[in-house]
């Protein structure tokens, strides 16, 4: 379970919308907001370097976090969502979900595989399935993560969420669900060749839409001509 007790300052802001943002970034600051159990949502700031150095060292989806805006009380949180630049190392915005001590939350838990698997010495594969399980608990009981030890699984084992140790939270999905398994190499090499097919295939279809002539067509154009040259 999670037992770290974080904070993070907040400056309340009244500005909104892309230009404002914009201006927060550029002073350093990424804009916020605060929502949850009905209240009117709050439109923030924060100190960009003191976030990267928060989640440089917390599990960001699991951790309550003691959000203190100006003086008001620190209100517990999780963050819902962080938004960030698709090619540059920048938060462009973050969203906080407001929650009480005394009511159970739905919250994904992280799925962490240890060990090396005896299949995988064997030549075989270990895929992960699940990244992520839904759980139902109290802010104060949530699981950092699951840690599953994968070194007994042998070729065509698997494991499944039934299998976890849920260490007492409710799990919310179908306990049948594959959370990993050890295939042989040659199932990997079927699956990458029909994905090489199926590129070739979408390859050949949009040349023929360029041209505008019907995919099929073109591709049996194509297998004729090759056949008679």
């Amino acid at each position: 379970m999670t037992t770290e007790q974080v904070t993070l300052s907040a400056a309340a802001r009244s500005d909104t919308g892309k230009g404002a943002a914009r201006r927060l970034r550029r002073e350093g600051l990424i804009p916020a907001v605060v929502y949850g159990h009905g209240e009117e949502s709050t439109h923030l700031s924060l100190n960009a370097d003191e976030v990267e150095h928060l989640l440089g060292r917390i599990s960001a989806g699991t951790t309550v976090i003691g959000l203190e805006v100006g003086n008001k009380k620190a209100r517990n949180v999780l963050i819902r969502e962080v938004q960030r630049h698709p090619f540059r190392p920048i938060i462009l915005h973050i969203d906080f979900f407001q929650i009480r001590e005394d009511e159970k939350i739905r919250v994904a838990i992280p799925v962490h595989l240890e060990g090396m698997a005896e299949g995988v010495e064997a030549g075989g594969i270990l895929q992960q399935i699940r990244h992520e399980i839904q759980v139902e608990c109290l802010p104060g009981d949530i699981p950092e993560g699951f840690h599953i030890d994968v070194t007994a699984l042998v070729v065509g084992d698997s494991l499944h969420i039934g299998d976890l140790d849920s260490g007492g939270v409710a799990v919310l999905e179908d306990p049948d669900l594959t959370v990993c398994t050890v295939v042989p190499p040659t199932v990997m090499k079927v699956e990458e060749e029909e994905e090489v097919e199926e590129e070739e295939l979408e390859a050949v279809e949009a040349e023929a839409e360029e041209e505008g002539e019907p995919a099929v067509e073109a591709r049996a154009e194509d297998e004729s001509g090759a056949s008679k040259g």
